[in-house]
């Protein structure tokens, strides 16, 4: 049976509409979609966005705390060279690790943590010099104030040595001065031949020297020769057959006599007889005594 034309129409006409229909529903649908999605990316962008503004704020965070590190690196100093050395290796260390901070992406998260720790690390490694150069100028001011005790120590302990040697040097003298021996009471007597003492020159037969050596505890006991030089009124050393010569310091001197007696450090009296020197003179004549070690005296005897 044949479609009616008007029924025919109609129903492609609903047909129509109902395509029209589904396909607007699809572009809804779709727009719906497409909305949906630039929303999501939106969101995505902009949180990834955020994410890497983190990133990068973290990344120039620890750039600043690396430089901040490395001006405190360069704020040490030590006097030794072994600390000295280690110091430019860890500078070294620093400025490198800058260097690999500013060159890599804020966003490779795991590089930024390694480098985190090794600021870290270099951290504790700076604070370790600190203590160590502290410790170590503590030290060396301990060392210093105990050097200059020391000095100061040895510089009192030479003053008084010197001062304690000078005393015994000053003891010495006056021990070895005290150890002189000395005399009293030095003379020249003239005599004739009849033994008698005279002060004329024409009867003059011979010389006496006379003294005493006084006494003394500090000086040697034994032997001791006293010479004696007897000068005539023109200074001319009177010598006979029994002069001899003796040593006064580093000098050697003639004496016109001598004579040896033994002194126990009690006072000795004693006379030196010189004879057979010629005629006498008018004048002043002189007479010293010696021992090798010192003058014991003078004395004048004026012939007429």
């Amino acid at each position: 049976m044949a479609e009616d034309p008007l029924e025919r129409i109609e129903r492609e006409e609903r047909e129509k509409k109902n395509r029209n229909g589904g396909l607007k529903t699809v572009l809804i649908v779709l727009a719906v979609i497409a909305v949906a999605m630039a929303a999501a990316l939106a969101y995505i962008w902009s949180q990834k966005t955020a994410l890497v503004r983190d990133l990068e704020g973290e990344k120039a965070e620890l750039t600043q705390q690396m430089v901040a590190l490395q001006n405190d690196f360069a704020g040490l100093s030590s006097d030794y060279e072994s600390i000295n050395h280690q110091l430019d290796t860890s500078r070294e260390q620093v400025a490198l690790l800058i260097d690999k901070i500013q060159k890599t992406e804020a966003t490779n998260r795991a590089k930024i943590r390694q480098y985190e720790k090794e600021l870290g690390t270099l951290r504790s490694i700076m604070k370790g010099y600190i203590v160590q150069i502290d410790s170590l100028n503590t030290l060396n001011k301990r060392l210093t104030a105990d050097a200059a005790a020391a000095r100061q120590e040895a510089a009192e302990s030479r003053r008084a040595n010197e001062e304690l040697t000078q005393q015994v040097e000053t003891l010495s003298t006056k021990v070895s001065t005290g150890k002189v021996l000395k005399a009293r009471g030095v003379s020249l007597s003239a005599y004739n031949s009849s033994d008698k003492v005279t002060d004329r020159h024409s009867r003059v037969q011979y010389l006496v020297a006379s003294l005493s050596l006084v006494e003394n505890e500090l000086a040697e006991r034994g032997p001791v020769r006293v010479y004696i030089r007897v000068k005539d009124p023109n200074g001319i050393l009177l010598l006979n057959n029994a002069s001899t010569d003796f040593t006064l310091g580093e000098e050697t001197l003639s004496a016109s006599a001598s004579r040896e007696v033994d002194y126990e450090g009690q006072e000795v009296d004693m006379s030196i007889y010189l004879k057979d020197v010629g005629e006498f003179t008018k004048g002043i004549y002189t007479v010293e005594a010696y021992t090798e070690k010192s003058l014991l005296g003078r004395a004048e005897l004026m012939l007429r």
